[in-house]
């Protein structure tokens, strides 16, 4: 019976320019190496070390990306080791068989969040209504099922994104801040139901999985075991649950360590 390994991406396993600063000093910086270009510009790393860990992984577990960004923002990426089978993108909205969004997997999460909450239009209305464009640097709707903003993050109000939390709140949606970006997504729209669908179809025994933000938490309290880095949403809310490790290193050297935790995993006796 396989592992299932499902780890969140950006800020987890694979870090910007920006997110790099959460490590150590330069003159210590681990080697890296490039995973993502866009418009001939690197955009995301992870250390040499954790590549050969991610490789040896794949090969050892089923390896399962899982990420809030779109289909097209996911096949940016080029990780190491094998080409996993099975990708989650969207935050759960389609599941990648072979590169391919699985159409009944998509008709699925359509018909639920179309019962259980506020249409997108009435959350990318209200987003466009109370955001202050001294703020603001884009505005983007991610595959006709959740709205994001890019902001300036120094300028931006933590009143307005608490008003905002509660707000969606009412309305069965969820509001993550993530870097520079600020997520509203439906409540039904969830890495968990990926997971647990993949775990069904692959009859896997033993879940894994690690993240760093709020739209990450259903997905480790869904795992046998989960783990968390020294930073991101999750740990400024020092949030913690059954079965679930909080490590205390911060930036790409929690990539490895998250690695070097599923490696472990795989490897113990069940």
């Amino acid at each position: 019976m396989p592992v299932l390994v499902a780890s969140d991406l950006d800020r987890t396993l694979i870090y910007s320019s920006a997110a790099l600063a959460l490590t150590m000093p330069d003159a210590r910086a681990p080697r890296l190496l490039c995973v993502e270009v866009h418009e001939s510009r690197p955009l995301s790393y992870m250390t040499e070390t954790a590549a050969a860990l991610l490789t040896e992984l794949g090969d050892t577990a089923l390896f399962v990306p899982t990420t809030t960004r779109t289909r097209k923002q996911y096949q940016r990426i080029n990780l190491p080791g094998p080409p996993p089978t099975y990708a989650i993108c969207a935050n759960g909205g389609h599941i990648l068989v072979d590169g391919v969004s699985d159409l009944d997997w998509q008709a699925r999460v359509t018909a639920r969040l179309a019962e259980e909450c506020a249409p997108l239009d009435e959350i990318r209305a209200h987003l466009m209504a109370t955001a202050d464009p001294a703020w603001v640097r884009k505005h983007r709707v991610a595959e006709d099922l959740f709205a994001y903003l890019v902001v300036e993050r120094e300028l931006l109000p933590e009143e307005w994104v608490k008003e905002l939390a509660v707000w969606a709140e009412n309305r069965g949606w969820t509001v993550s801040l993530q870097g520079r970006k600020i997520y509203a997504v439906p409540k039904p729209l969830t890495k968990s139901a990926a997971l647990h669908e993949l775990s069904r179809r692959t009859g896997a025994d033993l879940t894994l999985a690690a993240g760093d933000s709020l739209l990450d938490a259903d997905l480790l309290l869904a795992a046998d075991k989960g783990w968390r880095p020294g930073h991101g949403e999750l740990a400024d809310a020092q949030w913690t649950a059954p079965g679930v490790s909080a490590l205390p290193e911060r930036g790409v050297l929690a990539g490895e360590r998250i690695l070097r935790e599923f490696l472990r995993q795989c490897r113990a006796p069940r």
